[in-house]
């Protein structure tokens, strides 16, 4: 059966500041979505968040793109907004939404999208993964180890499948262009583009063998949309496994090392990714640290089986990445100590659209050339 998986996300306020998304919020999408399966225009659903950030996972026919499908999370969005977000006074009501009109596609009007349209397998684990505080960029480590490091995923050594490795698309979101490279010929290419996270990141991923899609991610960056500050991009990302494809503990091994990532607070500064379960996916500790929770489904004929009805495995909900945890603050404790000094605040490229830029401004009639120092 071909299906198309969608998961679609947006900042439409949350409580107590950049905190955790309003429960009310949650259940609005929820009957929306429930309402919209009745009518057929879903096969099925399920609405979380990470931290401030509503995320809408959904299984249709429609294929990529679909104008009904991004309608459709466009007017929930916006219900949330107006009827929760607004009336209960969230911190910044439908930050994300930054058209006013509908235009067939919710990409490049704030939202994040990732999705894949496939012919569901034999057995077809998806692993949906949503993070806050953060940027795109910051799935560029975690889809390298996953893919292209045999150190990381074991399958690309022992299994005949994986052996040929897989082809990366690479998105310039500076200039709206992307590149294929194939894994492991071009891996030093590879390396060389998304190792600078905030201008390359991957999109997609393929089996090389036969062109099977395994993973993709979004790349929205909202200051190049709005031109100014309006919060970081918090991204998502699908992935497949097993079957020819990476474990699904090989796909959450690279979770375990908390790398660092720009965002957090202000969107300028750097942290470690820290992998919680959905009951901690609320930011705190200097509107951190980013954070990443990891959702597992089996998918039969487009439902969202869980564990539970289509409740999902809480897949970072684990002893076995509480040492990952303690990790990540212990990094985050050490970079708090800088205050404003790089590294742990960002780079003056990446503040141009922060409110930095006007403090610059403000003080360049002041600067001096050297010939008019006094002794």
């Amino acid at each position: 059966m071909k299906v198309t998986v969608s998961l679609i996300k947006a900042d439409v306020g949350s409580s107590v500041g950049h905190h955790t998304v309003h429960p009310k919020q949650l259940e609005l999408a929820r009957e929306l979505l429930q309402k919209a399966k009745d009518d057929g225009i879903i096969v099925d659903y399920y609405v979380f968040n990470c931290g401030d950030d509503l995320e809408l996972l959904m299984t249709h026919v429609n294929g990529e793109n679909s104008e009904k499908i991004h309608g459709l999370a466009w007017e929930v969005f916006n219900e949330v907004t107006k009827n929760v977000s607004e009336r209960l006074k969230l911190y910044a009501a439908g930050q994300d939404l930054l058209k006013e009109t509908f235009s067939g596609n919710v990409r490049g009007m704030g939202p994040g999208v990732a999705e894949m349209e496939i012919e569901e397998r034999e057995s077809e684990p998806i692993l949906v993964f949503a993070a806050d505080k953060t940027e795109p960029g910051a799935w560029n480590f975690i889809l390298y180890k996953i893919f292209a490091d045999p150190f990381s995923t074991a399958g690309l050594v022992l299994d005949p499948n994986l052996s040929e490795g897989f082809t990366f698309r690479v998105m310039d979101v500076v200039e709206g262009k992307y590149i294929d490279l194939r894994c492991p010929a071009e891996m030093y290419e590879l390396l060389a583009l998304i190792g600078t996270p905030g201008r390359f990141v991957v999109e997609r991923v393929w089996r090389n063998k036969d062109g099977l899609l395994a993973a993709v991610a979004s790349t929205t960056r909202l200051n190049l949309i709005a031109g100014r500050y309006v919060g970081k991009d918090d991204p998502c990302m699908i992935v497949r496994a097993q079957h020819g494809l990476p474990a699904v503990g090989e796909v959450l091994a690279p979770f375990a090392f908390p790398h660092l990532v720009s965002g957090w607070m202000r969107g300028s500064h750097r942290g470690p990714l820290m992998p919680v379960s959905l009951k901690d996916a609320k930011c705190t500790f200097f509107d951190g640290p980013p954070r990443v929770v990891g959702l597992g489904f089996q998918l039969c004929e487009g439902r969202l089986v869980g564990l539970n009805g289509n409740q999902p495995a809480d897949l970072f909900d684990d002893p076995a990445f509480d040492r990952a945890r303690a990790i990540a603050n212990e990094i985050a404790d050490y970079l708090r100590r800088h205050g404003e000094f790089e590294p742990a605040r960002l780079g003056m490229e990446e503040l141009e659209y922060t409110g930095v830029v006007k403090i610059l401004e403000r003080l360049k009639p002041r600067f001096k050339s050297p010939k008019t120092f006094s002794a």
